[in-house]
């Protein structure tokens, strides 16, 4: 029963989650998160009769551990709104569209041009938003099919928020595990690019027996009835700018501030200075460009990102992390942990039992970011706790706890009809292309990305094969080793 007590506040949190994606309760996660930490600081003291300032200190300790995230997520956030307004997402689709699309290829374009520009902006939101307007009518023009393509945009905008260098959900999965960004990004990299092809195929192939009516983006766009330009000014202003310069046209060489951050990425810089690379270069092309109209513009676009950041993400983090710090204060997670260490015979099932807490998780909570930072320290604290590995071999676990928590988060998300994401994606769908209905399941049904992704990094976990994906193989016995399974031997001999 104590136990079951200590488990309660996330039991609350996973309630009031489903209660406002589901339900009729419009609260917030700024507002759940508050809730379940002030609960879960009762539930502190009642069970383990933990002080008020103990409680104060260990939610305060867990938040600052996440200090140099916030920075990150700062410039991330002032990058991914400067990408937006100075031409470079426009430049990524324009490129892209330069030859006629038709049924055939319309859904595959879609998938591609979602996934570079997700990598470019950070963000599955503003991608969806700002491509579905485009593609869908060009899908209408084409005389496509409507599930096939919004799942290849799904999918597409999910594929650089789990992967690309500015989106929160890598910065934050990794700052929790404790992995450099860049570690995380070329550990998972070749794995996440053979999904995106073999996503790709299937897109492709279930296109095959549609018509070869030609489209072009600017005949979609004039197609955009005017209230859902509204719409799209009221939930997503920078999708706007951006369908705008697509249908004005922008010179091609506004794609090279991507080219060059992703170029130093891979170099190895450290993220902060690929972000402000980043942000130097699209300022200074786009006033050769004449898409930044002044430098107080361009600083205003950086203000709209710090401030969007500051106002959402960093201060729903600092909540979740404290409402973590609380629960690891009075163990609450124990008997979960002693249970996986318990049943898992070896390594490799442990991380299985990782991957499945991180789906059990983003289920409960109906949210990929609550997920990573309630999940997260758990999965950590397993692989710390339960298992025994040279430095090198033990933070090759943890960046594939990293990755569990990003991938099964952003793309387990998109096979959970109640999510956040797919309800999101549902409105924004629905209110772009209004000749069609939208429900959850048409976000599910062609999802090859997420189930791909999803059940990949499962299987390949589980079976050791991923040993066979450069750079993605995972350390196993008798490298790393069960602290319960060393000590069996030592009893034997």
């Amino acid at each position: 029963m104590i136990a079951l007590l200590k488990l309660s506040p996330v039991f609350l949190l996973a309630g009031l989650m489903m209660a406002s994606n589901l339900g009729n309760l419009e609260l917030d996660i700024l507002v759940i998160a508050p809730i379940a930490t002030v609960y879960a600081a009762i539930i502190a003291y009642a069970t383990e009769k933990i002080k008020f300032n103990d409680i104060v200190d260990a939610a305060v300790e867990n938040v600052k551990e996440m200090q140099l995230v916030f920075f990150i997520l700062m410039l991330a956030y002032a990058m991914a709104e400067a990408f937006m307004s100075t031409g470079v997402g426009a430049a990524i689709i324009n490129i892209a569209l330069r030859l006629g699309l038709t049924a055939k290829t319309v859904a595959v374009t879609a998938f591609v041009v979602s996934a570079i520009l997700s990598i470019a902006t950070g963000t599955s939101w503003g991608t969806f938003a700002a491509t579905a307007p485009i593609f869908l009518w060009l899908n209408h023009i084409v005389v496509g099919n409507p599930a096939l393509t919004v799942c290849a945009i799904a999918g597409g905008a999910c594929f650089g928020d789990n992967i690309g260098l500015i989106s929160d959900t890598t910065v934050v999965s990794s700052g929790i595990q404790g992995v450099e960004v860049i570690h995380r990004i070329r550990h998972q990299g070749v794995w996440s690019i053979l999904c995106l092809v073999l996503a790709a195929v299937l897109f492709f192939t279930f296109s095959l027996g549609l018509p070869n009516t030609v489209g072009s983006a600017a005949d979609a766009i004039n197609q955009i009835p005017e209230e859902v330009w509204t719409t799209l000014a009221e939930k997503r202003p920078a999708a706007v700018d951006l369908l705008n310069q697509v249908k004005e046209g922008v010179p091609p060489y506004m794609i090279l501030p991507l080219i060059v951050v992703l170029a130093v990425a891979i170099k190895g810089l450290p993220t902060l200075a690929c972000l402000g690379l980043g942000l130097i270069s699209s300022y200074l092309l786009g006033l050769v460009a004449g898409t930044v109209e002044s430098t107080h513009a361009f600083l205003g676009s950086v203000y709209t990102g710090f401030s969007d950041a500051g106002s959402w993400v960093i201060v729903m983090m600092m909540w979740v992390g404290a409402f973590g710090g609380v629960m690891s204060k009075m163990h609450a997670f124990k008997p979960l942990s002693d249970f996986i260490s318990k049943v898992s015979r070896n390594v490799r099932q442990l991380m299985f039992a990782n991957g499945i807490l991180s789906i059990i998780g983003n289920s409960a909570l109906a949210d990929e970011m609550a997920q990573i930072v309630t999940i997260g320290p758990i999965i950590k604290g397993l692989v710390e706790e339960n298992v025994e590995g040279s430095e090198e071999d033990m933070y090759k676990l943890k960046l594939r706890n990293a990755t569990f928590s990003d991938a099964l988060g952003v793309f387990g998300s998109q096979l959970i009809p109640w999510h956040v994401y797919v309800g999101f994606f549902v409105g924004i769908a629905t209110a772009i292309y209004p000749l069609h209905e939208f429900v959850a399941f048409d976000l599910i049904k062609y999802n090859f990305m997420a189930i791909i992704a999803v059940v990949s990094i499962l299987l390949l976990t589980l079976t050791g094969l991923d040993r066979l994906i450069p750079l993605f193989g995972m350390p196993a016995e008798p490298k790393v080793r069960l602290k319960k399974n060393i000590k069996n031997v030592s009893n034997n001999n």
